[in-house]
């Protein structure tokens, strides 16, 4: 008996061995893979899309973002827009209507090795520092008063990072996390706590950022999201000092909520 209870908890310890180190593995070398779905574009690429755009590039440390400026007539501001993880502009740019046409032009770029920007995302700091130049880029054309921050998904922590460092008119973000390592537990649950924050190289601390914000956050969010849980919106809440709102979209997924009239509707009324 006792030779089999030593086997069983040798090879039990040997089992969440392997487990850590092949957690290990992924949570370090890999993690790139996890959370970044690039679509590549040739450089002589055409975007085409309908209403006034032109194609921009801003140069960052080691790269070049592309990004496309859409044109409203008129125009109350800007909208400084960070996609999620997946795609290029090629399909990100069907938005801009639901922006211009509220009178407010689109900035719109692509991430570091997405579409036709150059270069490579390697750590958090490279997301954090090309918004930064972007930002500094519209201030050229606009003062900060009349840009307006906005994120989806992974472009959510990006955009309220970047509204701590400077003030734009209002931040909106859409399908929220409270921070990478929260969706990396939802996802894989059998992981740590400990060992995420450890081992993770993109934590994206939006709960820690939220509360510096000194502008109005608006948040809309999926009651059915099954990628960054609605519970992650319901956390920042409390962590916002200002002016602030959670929209909630009954039965919206992740990907979805903007072919729900209550979201276009609310977008409308912010934007007026």
């Amino acid at each position: 008996m006792r030779r089999f209870f030593g086997r069983f908890f040798s090879g039990v310890v040997i089992s969440v061995s392997l487990a850590v180190f092949l957690g290990f593995g992924i949570m370090a070398f890999a993690q790139e893979s996890l959370i970044f779905f690039p679509e590549t574009l040739p450089q002589d690429f055409r975007f085409s899309f309908p209403g006034r755009f032109s194609e921009v590039r801003v140069p960052v440390e080691g790269a070049e973002i592309d990004a496309l400026h859409f044109h409203a007539d008129n125009p109350k501001g800007v909208i400084l827009y960070f996609h999620g993880n997946a795609g290029s502009l090629r399909t990100w740019g069907e938005i801009a209507t639901d922006f211009t046409r509220h009178g407010w032009d689109l900035f719109l770029p692509d991430y570091r090795g997405y579409g036709k920007s150059t270069g490579t995302i390697r750590n958090e700091k490279t997301l954090h520092d090309d918004a930064a130049a972007l930002f500094t880029r519209l201030k050229i054309l606009y003062p900060p008063e009349r840009i307006v921050l906005y994120g989806r998904s992974l472009g959510t922590g990006i955009a309220v990072k970047l509204a701590v460092r400077e003030k734009p008119r209002a931040v909106i973000l859409e399908s929220a996390y409270s921070s990478f390592v929260d969706v990396a537990k939802f996802h894989y649950p059998y992981l740590p706590r400990w060992f995420l924050h450890l081992f993770m190289k993109y934590t994206l601390r939006t709960d820690q950022w939220i509360g510096q914000v000194g502008c109005p956050v608006y948040l809309f969010h999926g009651t059915k999201d099954d990628i960054v849980p609605f519970a992650s919106s319901e956390r920042l809440m409390p962590l916002i000092r200002g002016e602030k709102r959670l929209i909630a979209i009954p039965g919206g997924g992740h990907n979805d909520i903007d072919i729900y009239a209550q979201y276009r509707e609310e977008l409308a009324q912010i934007l007026k």
